[in-house]
């Protein structure tokens, strides 16, 4: 199955400011949750998880066909 992501406008300015090194491991990161649907919180509500890569993390809400990427990190 097929999900859709949308990312926050935050999110975008934040991975533009990344270094290549950083930006690709932040998506890797967004792809580790794409197929981890057991790791979203309850589809539709208002609440947010966390998932941490090896120096990043994601914040995202869930749908019943993908994520919402409200906030990510990186430390470099």
């Amino acid at each position: 199955m097929s999900y859709r992501v949308d990312v926050a406008v935050r999110v975008e300015e934040a991975l533009a400011e990344l270094p290549d090194e950083g930006r690709q491991e932040v998506m890797e990161t967004i792809a580790a949750v794409l197929v981890r649907p057991g790791v979203w919180p309850e589809p539709g509500g208002w609440d947010v998880a966390l998932l941490f890569g090896p120096r990043s993390w994601v914040a995202f809400a869930a749908y019943l066909d993908g994520i919402d990427v409200v906030d990510v990190g990186w430390v470099g």
